[in-house]
């Protein structure tokens, strides 16, 4: 907000609170028109910061009469007085020398926490150097950075080194070392499956390859012969009962369907003897005509 401000001139008014030049007895056109344009600039600003902010805070400020009444009044709000502005530099300085890189934590999430709290230490108008995170960044980092962190200390100049120049070397290790391992690890996992493949004929009874046959877990286990699987008797095997089951349903379902069809034929002989019998009345009815 402040740099929105200083970009459109008006900074002076809401720190100062400048009045415009007063108008001589007889004031030139130019004269009247730098003085307008000055009154302007007072309006401006505070418009720029009624503007700037939410409706709820737009409310505490709308009975300000000018720009840096409305300013002094969102400071004392947010920043508080000068005790409450110096617990709090306190309190962050204090987090920030605490911070330590998480095993898990990449150096780029690490040096952003460490900005950030720097950020608003300078926030609340306190003087806080890029020296000071450099110095924290060699300080807090794993033992994995070591040896860059001593490379840098002799080959680079220590005191000139900016935090971008340091994130961005510290990372470049990074990736390197997450190559190599993504690397050996896919090594390992190719050799590991090749000898466990190699070291072990099939096992004679599971028929895995996996181990030897006097390790195997199913050694002397029961083994069922209805479903060739180990640690039940074909008497408590569940796929029995369950094809047992499914030849019961299926069997009820065809006695359902011969009653039907059962059924079916009988009610066909009845239409069709009813059909005979009509016919055999006709012929009788004519016969008796004639």
């Amino acid at each position: 907000m402040k740099s929105y401000l200083q970009a459109f001139d008006l900074w002076d008014l809401v720190e100062n609170n400048t009045d415009p030049t007063p108008l001589p007895e007889n004031p030139t056109l130019a004269q009247i028109k730098i003085h307008n344009e000055e009154r302007a600039k007072k309006y401006k600003a505070k418009t720029c910061i009624e503007s700037s902010v939410s409706e709820t805070i737009f409310i505490k400020i709308m009975a300000c009469e000018n720009a840096k009444e409305a300013w002094d009044l969102l400071k004392e709000e947010y920043e508080g007085n000068d005790q409450t502005r110096f617990m709090q530099i306190l309190n962050l300085k204090r987090e920030f020398e605490i911070k330590k890189m998480k095993e898990s934590e990449n150096v780029k999430d690490y040096c952003t926490r460490l900005v950030s709290l720097a950020n608003k230490i300078r926030l609340l108008g306190e003087e806080f150097l890029d020296k000071r995170i450099v110095e924290k960044i060699f300080v807090s980092l794993p033992e994995k950075f070591e040896p860059k962190i001593s490379s840098l200390e002799v080959h680079a100049n220590f005191s000139q080194i900016t935090v971008t120049e340091l994130i961005d070397a510290l990372q470049a290790v990074e990736q390197r070392r997450a190559i190599r391992q993504e690397g050996t690890i896919e090594g390992a996992l190719l050799a590991a499956k090749s000898f466990t493949k190699k070291k072990f004929p099939q096992c004679g009874i599971c028929k895995r390859f996996n181990h030897e046959e006097k390790n195997c877990w199913h050694k002397g286990k029961p083994q069922c012969f209805n479903c060739k699987k180990f640690g039940h008797l074909l008497k408590d095997c569940r796929f029995k009962n369950e094809e047992a089951n499914l030849a019961q349903e299926e069997e009820s379902l065809f006695e359902v369907w011969r009653e039907v069809l059962q059924e079916d034929q009988k009610q066909r002989l009845v239409r069709s003897a009813s059909t005979i019998g009509e016919k055999c009345t006709k012929i009788v009815s004519w016969r008796e005509v004639l």
